[in-house]
C-alpha cells in the first residue's frame, strides 16, 4: 500500500485519478487478450467504455464475459507505483434494460460537462446496435491491491 493508507482508500484515488482500464480477456479456447480503454466507473465497482464490437476484446467478451482488469498510473516512478487489480463480468449492453443508465454513468461519471475537458458525449443510437459502437459495462466482482511490502495480492472490500 502507498503512503499507509487504508487500502479501500488507495483503490477510490487510484479509480478516480485514472483514465484508462486494461482489460484482460480470453477467447473461447483461452487464448488471452489485453486492451486499454477509456473508462468511467460508478462506485468503483461498475465500470463503463466504449469500443467496437469487432475489436479482439469484444469478440472475446461475447464467448466469455469473465475479465480482468488493471488500473494504475504508468507516470509515476518504477517501483513507487500501485494498482487495482479487479476480477469481473462483461456485458454488451444494447439489449440490456440498464442501457440508459449505464450510457448516462458513462456520459457523466467522470464528468459532470465531458466537453470542457473535449469529451464527446454519446448519444444513446451511436453505441447501440446497429451503430459501429456499443457501449460496455463491467460488473466487478473483486478488488486487489498488491501489499508492497511482501508483493502479495490482497483483496480490498469497498
Amino acid at each position: 500500500m502507498r503512503d499507509g493508507s487504508e487500502p479501500a482508500t488507495v483503490v477510490r484515488e487510484i479509480l478516480d485519478a485514472t483514465q484508462y482500464m486494461v482489460i484482460g480477456t480470453a477467447d473461447a479456447s483461452g487464448r488471452p487478450w489485453a486492451n486499454p480503454v477509456y473508462f468511467t466507473a460508478h462506485e468503483y465497482r461498475e465500470l463503463q467504455w466504449v469500443s467496437r464490437p469487432g475489436t479482439r476484446h469484444s469478440e472475446n467478451i461475447a464467448v466469455r464475459p469473465e475479465i480482468s482488469v488493471v488500473v494504475f498510473d504508468s507516470h509515476v516512478v518504477p517501483g513507487s507505483g500501485q494498482a487495482v487489480y479487479m476480477e469481473a463480468t462483461a456485458t454488451e449492453m444494447t439489449d440490456s434494460p440498464d442501457f440508459e443508465r449505464t450510457l448516462e454513468r458513462f456520459n457523466y461519471g467522470r464528468y459532470a460537462e465531458p466537453a470542457e475537458h473535449d469529451l464527446s458525449v454519446f448519444a444513446a443510437e451511436s453505441v447501440r446496435a446497429p451503430a459501429a459502437l456499443r457501449l460496455y459495462r463491467a460488473v466487478v466482482s473483486q478488488h486487489y491491491i498488491l501489499r508492497s511490502d511482501i508483493d502479495v495480492r490482497m483483496p480490498v472490500d469497498l
